[in-house]
């Protein structure tokens, strides 16, 4: 009994290693890959493709999480928010944990088998950009610049695996999706900042100070009008724009939060991007 006992401690550190216990970081990256597989299947993507985007984007977002424990490990312990993860612990060791991400990156792999020879490519940069991502915080004041082009990279992984190639949409989302991603993870920042700062981690929130939220909201009435602008192109209708409208209420919303000043309202500000990109998608 003590014998299960362990291993049911060791696989629940394993399932809090990868954030499978917390599913928002999945649902931030899903939204971008499912808006660029519609537009570039034009409404009606393969869902051979579909299927196959889905399992990756879950199985990088979990070995992505895996490795920036690893990669914070030293730190994680001085910061509130995070002093309790399983490799601060010691739930998790350093070497499982890094045996978990090259599991699930290889599995990852397995799935471009399907995929053609473009998006490929396109797969090998998203996966650069994903292991520098936890280390940037250390070197430049705005690692979510890095982590926007990594959660991202689906974009044109997406159109070269249905269309053969990139487009004029393929790289405008990609903007738009950088901007947004700058936008919330900057409100996820605001949640770590003075621990960020006594320990020299960079982020957006110290970069822009006490203007972090006028930047958070010049990026997300670019993300509007990008997407209007991608729309429009797209040749989409009434319905669209109505989710235009909905989404920048979501905008609205997550100001009055922010306006708080409080940790609890940065994090649930943060969190409310899930329906944004659901009602964008939808």
């Amino acid at each position: 009994m003590s014998q299960f006992s362990g291993w049911q401690h060791r696989l629940s550190g394993y399932w809090q290693l990868i954030r499978a216990d917390r599913p928002i970081g999945i649902y931030l990256l899903l939204w971008p890959t499912l808006w660029a597989l519609w537009l570039a299947g034009e409404g009606r993507p393969d869902w051979h493709m579909v299927l196959i985007f889905v399992l990756g984007t879950v199985l990088m977002r979990s070995a992505g999480c895996a490795i920036n424990d690893y990669a914070d490990r030293h730190f994680d312990g001085d910061v509130e928010r995070t002093r309790q993860r399983p490799l601060v612990t010691g739930q998790v060791t350093p070497t499982e944990a890094l045996g978990i991400a090259a599991v699930l990156a290889l599995l990852a792999a397995g799935l471009l088998w399907w995929l053609n020879t473009p998006a490929r490519w396109h797969a090998v940069i998203a996966v650069v950009l994903a292991g520098l991502y936890p280390f940037s915080k250390r070197y430049m004041p705005l690692p979510q610049l890095v982590l926007g082009l990594a959660f991202a990279w689906a974009i044109p992984m997406a159109f070269s695996a249905l269309q053969g190639a990139t487009s004029l949409l393929t790289w405008l989302l990609l903007i738009t999706v950088v901007a947004w991603i700058i936008a919330y993870d900057t409100a996820y920042a605001m949640v770590d900042r003075e621990d960020d700062r006594q320990i020299g981690v960079q982020s957006s929130a110290i970069l822009f100070g006490r203007y972090d939220r006028l930047v958070i909201g010049v990026l997300q009435g670019l993300v509007i009008l990008l997407l209007g602008i991608i729309g429009w192109l797209a040749g989409r209708g009434g319905i669209y724009v109505l989710g235009l409208i909905a989404g920048a209420g979501l905008f609205y919303y997550q100001h009055s939060l922010l306006r708080q000043r409080e940790r609890e309202a940065y994090f649930r500000a943060f969190l409310n991007n899930h329906p944004f990109g659901l009602v964008i998608c939808a």
